[in-house]
């Protein structure tokens, strides 16, 4: 996809008119580090300086199976430095600040890809199962999700709840402005394709 985008903008972009712009990002984990096809990609990547790519490395130490340490000890950090990837870390998943700077910083990078590698924890508000591969790979069981919604301030006994405003929040956030942004991109359309006719329906 990261290719994609670079063929496309470099194919149909012209000064004024940046039809293709946009950045790939991809949440993965233990398990798909541990996959040989992601090295593949990661060091195709990193070698063609992917800088449109962002991958975030969900990063529990947790498997189906267990603990990482059973099988995965590597230092996943820096074999990305070796590709020649950007890396970043932020030493904890609920600091929402510090992940929008990794984006920021993601976004100001140029002539390689990032990789951020975020440090969690599986099953996080769950008092007997949070760092266990039973947080991984079984449901957490009625008592034990009665518990993480007290831990969260969530009503013990509620099922499927979606409060009231989540809606209109969600409307007035990311659909209004995927509304706006979808509308000047259009509107950015509509000119190119009277000013690059040549252009607007190649192959």
């Amino acid at each position: 996809m990261s290719i994609a985008e670079k063929w496309l903008a470099n194919r149909y972009n012209r000064p004024g008119f940046e039809m293709f712009n946009y950045n790939i990002y991809a949440v993965c984990g233990d398990g798909c580090l541990m996959e040989g096809i992601a090295s593949e990609a990661a060091s195709l990547a990193g070698h063609l300086g992917l800088d449109n790519l962002c991958w975030i490395y969900d990063n529990n130490h947790i498997t189906i199976e267990g603990h990482t340490r059973l099988t995965f000890t590597e230092d996943v950090a820096a074999r990305f430095l070796a590709y020649g990837w950007n890396v970043l870390r932020v030493g904890d998943a609920n600091d929402i600040e510090r992940i929008e700077h990794a984006f920021d910083i993601f976004r100001k990078t140029q002539d390689r890809p990032t990789f951020i590698v975020l440090d969690s924890h599986i099953g996080y508000g769950s008092p007997h199962k949070q760092d266990t591969a039973a947080a991984h790979g079984e449901p957490l069981g009625e008592e034990e999700i009665r518990l993480a919604k007290q831990f969260y301030g969530w009503p013990e006994d509620a099922t499927f709840l979606v409060p009231d405003g989540v809606y209109d929040h969600f409307a007035a956030g990311v659909g209004a402005r995927g509304a706006e942004a979808r509308r000047q991109w259009t509107e950015l359309f509509a000119a190119y394709r009277s000013q690059v006719p040549r252009l607007r329906n190649r192959d």
